[in-house]
């Protein structure tokens, strides 16, 4: 059977993005969601593991300054860091998700504590996954909920995600691309 980290590490641009995140030098910084779980699916499903990933998602945790333009800093040394990428990276400081997510999204989103918090909100349970390089070359995964309901394709609602609007949709989502999901 695949494993979780081995798929993702087949898709290049994970690869690339795991490798270089710590010259970014954001700290908590972590490679997210979409990229690792669809890398996953797609193994599972026989299909290219880059097939449908429309974004990289990284996410990192610096209190320090909640600016806009402290985070934009970070934006742009990605875009250098990330060049020559062929993925779309989208960045956040999760520790100033709350200033911006309810005039985004229309619901609040309480404050932080790190990075990894931020992953265990993901809507659908199985989808909070995290992969972070360490300073020996390993990499640590993060996944709150275990890989049990990602590894049987069980999508479940959240009930720690703040905005559970849209969640069946996103979930239907999934099943049109790997028909082989169950929502629960």
């Amino acid at each position: 059977m695949t494993d979780l980290i081995t798929a993702a590490l087949a898709n290049p641009i994970n690869r690339a993005i795991l490798t270089r995140l710590p010259m970014l030098g954001a700290p908590d910084a972590w490679l997210v969601a979409g990229s690792i779980y669809q890398a996953y699916w797609n193994a599972l499903g026989g299909q290219p593991v880059t097939a449908g990933v429309k974004d990289y998602d990284i996410f990192y945790y610096d209190p320090s300054d909640l600016s806009y333009e402290a985070e934009d800093t970070v934006v742009r040394r990605a875009a250098m860091i990330f060049a020559d990428l062929d993925g779309l990276i989208d960045l956040k400081n999760q520790a100033r998700v709350q200033l911006w997510y309810k005039d985004r999204f229309g619901a609040d989103w309480p404050p932080v504590a790190s990075a990894r918090e931020s992953i265990g909100r993901f809507q659908v349970r199985c989808t909070c996954v995290g992969l972070q390089p360490k300073p020996d070359g390993t990499l640590e995964l993060h996944a709150p909920y275990g890989l049990d309901e990602l590894t049987s394709g069980e999508l479940r609602a959240n009930p720690n995600c703040p905005n559970a609007a849209g969640t069946r949709a996103k979930a239907e989502s999934y099943r049109q691309r790997w028909p082989w999901l169950r929502i629960v």
